[in-house]
């Protein structure tokens, strides 16, 4: 099922579409973090899925979240 986890964009409000970019580019640095720069082109939206899932049962609040700094893929 590789890739077919996609978010419909143009249905997406705006907040929706900054928390899942968040969850993107979360996913992305910890790679990079845990792995090295290599391991970032394994970023997908079936692994970032499970980071979503995770929230939604962690009960997170979007205050703990960090900023991330600039990056080429986000423009």
């Amino acid at each position: 099922m590789f890739g077919i986890v996609r978010p419909c964009t143009h249905r997406l409000s705006e907040g929706l579409r900054a928390e899942w970019m968040a969850h993107l580019c979360g996913l992305c640095l910890a790679l990079r973090a845990d792995h090295g720069q290599f391991a970032r082109i394994v970023t997908n939206y079936d692994g970032l899925i499970v980071s979503v899932l995770t929230e939604a049962q962690a009960g997170r609040t979007p205050d703990g979240r960090r900023t991330a700094g600039p990056c080429p893929l986000r423009a």
